[in-house]
């Protein structure tokens, strides 16, 4: 078992606060000491309120899935003698009103797309079955309740 780390670090500044007209934008510092500017998505926190240039907590969501799987997919590749050269994903999250009502993340969709090097190369059934074995290991699918489609350009 294993501990993670984010603190989250957020100033009211000379806001007003109670009349909801207050900055969202916070950092994120991680137990590695990474730090990330991040603030609510301006299609949920109108501009001012928001900054588009911080990551944003469904950004993070999608980008952590399409992370983990990446990483696994790599891993999985390796033990399996396979050169991997490079690895991209235009991973897209799609939010709407779950069967209670509620807003959440519906469907997340990765769509990696691999270059291989060398003499072994992965046919079209291989990178199915490697992404599948990838999704199977990732932390984070294995964590949510999100539909996680993997569509990989083959």
């Amino acid at each position: 078992m294993s501990s993670h780390t984010a603190v989250i670090h957020w100033q009211r500044g000379d806001a007003r606060f109670t009349d909801n007209r207050y900055s969202r934008a916070h950092r994120w510092q991680f137990d590695g000491g990474a730090v990330v500017e991040a603030s609510s998505s301006p299609h949920v926190v109108p501009l001012p309120y928001s900054n588009p240039a911080g990551v944003d907590p469904e950004e993070a969501f999608v980008a952590s899935l399409s992370s983990c799987h990446m990483l696994w997919f790599l891993s999985l590749a390796a033990e399996q003698g396979y050169c991997i050269d490079g690895y991209e994903d235009a991973a897209v999250g799609v939010m709407g009103r779950a069967d209670n009502g509620r807003l959440a993340m519906l469907h997340v969709t990765l769509r990696p797309k691999v270059l291989c090097i060398g003499s072994q190369q992965p046919g079209a059934e291989q990178l199915l079955a490697l992404h599948h074995a990838a999704h199977e290991q990732c932390f984070i699918a294995n964590s949510v309740r999100t539909e996680l489609r993997i569509e990989p350009a083959l």
